[in-house]
C-alpha cells in the first residue's frame, strides 16, 4: 500500500508512541510495527518512536554498544522499513547505530517513507550525560527533509535541550519537528518541547520512552503533539504505555509570526549573533566551562526584583521606586531589577515617546541619585532620547550612584518599531560584583539572546520583564538558565498582561546524587503579581561557573559552531 502526498495546505494526521524497549530486538520491533499499524489504522501519515526503540542500553562501554547495536541494513531498520512498505505509513524510529568503524555508534533517528524508502538519517548533535561514555556525538550538517507530508526537521532528545539544533531546522524552513527521546526528565513535556514549537513556529512531535525496570528512575513519558502558537493537540501521560494521534496543517507554520512580536526574521538579529560561530575555547565562557572545583570559594550575589509599575500617579510611581532602592538596602541587596518601562502606563510611550523620554530622564536621576545614596546596584529601563531617536534602555546605575553601563534593546517587536530605535550590540557589564547581562523584555523569547551574554561570560542576567504570557516565564525564562546554567533576574511589571510574578531562575550546581529533575530542570522562585512584592535572594555566582547538567554533558561547552552558519543568516526561516 502507498500513500499519496500530502497538498500543502491540508491537514495531516500524525500520531507519537511511548513504550519501553528491552533487550530483545526482534520483540522490539514487533512493538514498532504494532504501533506503526495502530497509527495507520486510526489515519495517521507519520509514526514517531522514542530514542533507541531498538534496544535498551544495558550494556556500559563503547565496545558493548558495538557489540550490541546493528547496521543500518540490520534486521530491525530493514523491519520497519517492510512495515512502512506494507502499511503505506512513514515513520521516524529512534535507532542506535553502528558506525563503519568500530567502536564508534550513532543515536540516530532514522525517516522513512511510506515507500519503505529512507529519507534521512540524523545523528544526535547533544548527549544526555552518560550518553558520552558510550556513543559518537553527531557533527555533519542539520538538514531538513522534503517529504510527502512537509518539510520535517529531525533531532533526538538532547538536541532540543540547548536551543540550536531546533532553531537551525526551524532557520531552514522546518514545519514539523519529529523527537524521539529518551528522557527521564520533567522538564522535556514542560518546557523543552512546548517551548521549542513556540520560539520556532514549528509543530512538534515528541515521542519519549516511558517507565523501565521498577527499582531505578523511570522514564518520563509524556509523549505529545504540540502547535507552533505552543497548544498541546495531544498528551500520552508521563506513565502508561500508548499512543496519541492529533490532525495538524503543516503549511500554517509559515510565515512564522510569532505573537505579540511579529515576523521572526524581523525579530532576530544575525548580525549580532557572529559569536555563536567562534571556536568554543576562545570565549570568555571558556573559562566557566565543567564543574566548579572542589574549594572555590563562593561569589555571593544579594538580589532583589523591585516589582512595581505606573499606579495611582506618575509622582507616586517615582517616589516608590525611589522607596523601592532604599528598601532593597536595608534588607542587604547589591543588585536590584526593576521591571521593563515601569514607569509609563500601558500605551503611553507610543503615543508620546518624546514625553516618555523627559519622565525617563527624571526617573533616571532620580534613581542614580537612591542607588548612590543607599549602596545599591541598580538595573532600570527606561526611554532614551538621542537627538531624534527614540531607544528601549537599559541602565546599570552604580552603587557610587553613576550610569555604570547601558544596553538599547535590540531586537524590537512589532509595536516598538513604531517609536524605537533598534541597538547595535548586546551587553555584558564587568563590575565589581560580578559580570552582569542585560536583556529586555521579550527577548526572552530569543535562545540566541541569553546564549550570547552566556558566551561574554555573564554571571547573572538582570531582565527587566513584562511577560506577554504565562509561558514567558515559566518556559522561555527557565529554558534560558537550564540551556546556558546563567542565573537569570525577570522582574515583571504588576500589571503584566499573563498575571504572573517577577521570577528568579537558580542556575543549579550539579551534585552527585541529586533528582534526575534538579540536574537539568533549574529551581524558580517566583513572587504574586498585581501590587509591590519583592523577591530578595543571594545567589551563589560560581554556581553559574559550573556549566555541567551531570558528570558529562556541559550544554555550552558541548556546542558545534561549524554546523551553526544558518543561524546568521538574514531571511532563513522563509526559505
Amino acid at each position: 500500500m502507498k500513500s499519496s502526498p500530502v497538498a500543502p495546505a491540508e491537514t495531516v494526521r500524525v500520531a507519537a508512541a511511548q513504550f519501553f524497549s528491552g533487550a530483545d530486538v526482534a520483540a522490539n520491533l514487533d512493538l514498532v510495527v504494532g504501533y506503526m499499524t495502530k497509527a495507520k489504522a486510526e489515519g495517521a501519515h507519520l509514526l514517531v518512536t522514542p530514542e533507541n526503540s531498538n534496544r535498551v542500553r544495558d550494556f556500559t562501554s563503547r565496545e558493548a554498544a558495538f557489540d550490541a547495536c546493528e547496521a543500518i541494513d540490520g534486521p530491525f531498520v530493514t523491519g520497519i522499513q517492510a512495515a512502512a512498505r506494507e502499511l503505506g505509513i512513514m515513520a521516524a524510529v529512534g535507532v542506535d547505530l553502528r558506525a563503519d568503524t568500530a567502536p564508534d555508534v550513532y543515536i540516530t533517528q532514522i525517516l522513512i517513507d511510506s515507500t519503505g524508502d529512507i529519507l534521512h538519517v540524523h545523528h544526535k548533535t547533544v548527549f544526555w550525560d552518560y550518553e558520552y561514555t558510550l556513543f559518537t556525538p553527531g557533527s555533519k550538517a542539520i538538514e531538513v527533509v522534503d517529504t510527502r507530508i512537509g518539510r520535517i526537521g529531525m533531532l533526538l532528545c538532547a538536541d532540543g535541550i540547548v536551543p540550536e539544533v531546533p532553531r537551525l531546522l526551524a532557520l531552514q524552513g522546518a514545519q514539523i519537528l519529529t523527537n524521539s527521546l529518551n528522557s527521564r526528565g520533567p522538564d522535556e513535556m514542560r518546557v523543552h518541547e512546548p517551548l521549542r514549537a513556540i520560539e520556532n513556529h514549528v509543530w512538534h512531535i515528541a515521542a519519549n520512552t516511558v517507565g523501565g525496570p521498577a527499582n531505578g528512575y523511570p522514564w518520563t513519558g509524556g509523549s505529545q503533539i504540540i502547535s507552533p502558537t505552543g497548544q498541546i493537540l495531544a498528551n500520552a501521560g508521563e506513565t502508561d504505555e500508548g499512543m496519541v494521534v492529533a490532525d495538524i496543517t503543516p503549511a500554517t507554520s509559515h510565515p512564522k509570526v510569532l505573537a505579540g512580536i511579529g515576523d521572526l526574521d524581523s525579530f532576530r538579529r544575525p548580525d549580532l549573533y557572529g559569536e555563536l560561530l567562534d571556536d568554543i575555547h576562545g570565549l570568555r565562557v571558556a573559562e566557566m566551562y565543567g564543574p566548579v572545583p572542589p574549594g572555590t570559594p563562593a561569589k555571593p550575589l544579594p538580589v532583589a526584583t523591585l516589582q512595581t509599575s505606573w499606579y495611582h500617579a506618575t509622582s507616586w510611581t517615582l517616589t516608590r521606586a525611589v522607596a523601592q532602592v532604599e528598601y532593597a538596602a536595608k534588607r542587604g541587596t547589591a543588585l536590584g531589577v526593576f521591571p521593563e518601562l515601569f514607569i509609563h502606563r500601558p500605551g503611553e510611550i507610543e503615543a508620546d515617546p518624546g514625553a516618555a523620554a523627559e519622565l525617563s530622564a527624571q526617573a533616571l536621576d532620580l534613581l542614580t541619585a537612591a542607588a548612590g545614596e543607599h549602596g545599591v546596584w541598580i538595573v532600570v529601563n527606561l526611554v532614551e532620547r538621542d537627538r531624534d531617536r527614540y531607544f528601549s534602555t537599559a541602565y546599570l546605575l552604580s552603587d557610587s550612584g553613576d550610569i555604570h553601563s547601558t544596553y538599547r534593546k535590540a531586537h524590537l517587536n512589532e509595536s516598538e518599531r513604531l517609536w524605537a530605535t533598534a541597538g547595535d550590540d548586546l551587553v555584558v557589564a564587568d563590575t565589581p560584583i560580578g559580570r552582569i547581562g542585560l536583556m529586555i523584555g521579550d527577548e526572552i523569547w530569543l535562545p540566541e539572546v541569553a546564549r550570547i551574554l552566556t558566551l561574554r561570560g555573564a554571571e547573572v542576567i538582570a531582565h527587566p520583564a513584562n511577560w506577554d504570557r504565562l509561558e514567558a516565564a515559566t518556559q522561555a525564562a527557565t529554558e534560558r538558565t537550564e540551556e546556558n546554567r546563567t542565573h537569570l533576574i525577570s522582574c515583571a511589571r504588576t500589571d503584566n498582561p499573563a498575571g504572573f510574578g517577577s521570577q528568579i531562575v537558580i542556575a543549579d550546581r550539579f551534585l552527585p546524587g541529586q533528582p534526575v529533575a534538579l540536574m537539568r530542570y533549574p529551581t524558580a522562585v517566583s513572587s504574586r503579581t498585581g501590587f509591590e512584592e519583592n523577591i530578595f535572594l543571594e545567589l551563589d555566582l560560581m554556581d553559574s561557573h559550573s556549566k555541567v547538567q551531570g558528570f558529562h554533558l556541559d550544554p555550552v561547552a558541548t556546542r558545534q559552531p561549524h554546523l551553526y552558519d544558518a543561524l546568521v543568516l538574514n531571511g532563513a526561516s522563509t526559505s
